[in-house]
């Protein structure tokens, strides 16, 4: 009986470990399996903190899959906007609509990226990206590293990574939920060039394979252009510009890209 019940453990351990290497080798969910892009809908929105206006009467529109962009100076709005697409806060007056539902909370379809990766650093990198994922999270967050160039990471500390490695990783949290929508709060801004340069085409890559509807906060507008479809500058929480970005990706320094620079930067 002995032996039949080493026998049995060792098969069980072999079986396991065929599971772990089948997890780590399964190739990325179908793209038939994410979720749409959503369309975004303020109407008549106005935020005041106290006697202070910082939206004023908003009304915009953001078809389902387009990428936009919004710039503007500090104090101009665009961080109560974010908020108020992500549920983090209740407009003063007006409506806030993402897809067919008000927003009036948190969204399970609606994602936000900030500046900081905020990765937990007790966490290896798998499990950073699977975090509050259902019974499949490995395979759904193996599929969302290998979206993001870094499937050969999964089992590394947060500590080892770089920081545009790091970026990525809480990119792929924020894509292994399929969002309808994500939100981009400047994360490419504290890093070098280079590497900004990077995120952006691997950031308009996925957005293209995806299709989901993206907001980006910026002060760059040289980002804004290189990126969006369509660029939005707020000042003193009005829109100063909406202009149309009908530029050929990937996108270059041509004589267009520059006027179009020029005219956003002269708004804002």
């Amino acid at each position: 009986m002995e032996i039949f019940a080493a026998t049995d453990a060792d098969v069980a351990a072999s079986v396991r470990a065929a599971e772990i290497r089948a997890t780590f080798a399964r190739p990325p969910a179908p793209p038939q399996t994410r979720r749409p892009g959503e369309p975004i809908r303020l109407s008549g929105v106005t935020k005041s903190f106290g006697a202070r206006p910082v939206l004023r009467r908003l009304d915009l529109y953001v078809p389902a899959g387009q990428f936009l962009a919004v710039v503007g100076r500090s104090g101009g709005g665009k961080t109560t906007l974010m908020r108020l697409l992500c549920g983090l806060d209740a407009p003063t007056s007006g409506e806030v609509r993402i897809g067919e539902r008000r927003v009036d909370g948190l969204m399970p379809q609606v994602r936000l990226l900030f500046q900081d990766p905020r990765l937990a650093p007790w966490q290896r990198v798998l499990a950073n990206v699977g975090i509050a994922r259902g019974p499949a999270w490995r395979e759904e967050a193996y599929a969302a590293l290998k979206d993001v160039g870094l499937a050969d990471r999964g089992r590394d500390w947060p500590s080892v990574l770089s920081g545009g490695q790091k970026q990525r990783v809480a990119l792929a949290r924020a894509l292994v939920s399929r969002p309808g929508v994500l939100l981009l709060d400047e994360p490419f801004g504290a890093l070098d060039a280079l590497t900004r340069t990077e995120m952006h085409r691997l950031t308009e890559r996925i957005w293209t394979g995806h299709g989901f509807t993206t907001v980006l906060i910026t002060h760059d507008v040289a980002e804004a252009v290189a990126l969006a479809d369509r660029v939005l500058v707020l000042r003193a929480g009005e829109i100063a510009l909406d202009v149309a970005v009908d530029l050929p990706r990937p996108r270059e320094e041509t004589a267009e890209a520059a006027e179009l620079k020029r005219r956003i930067l002269a708004a804002v």
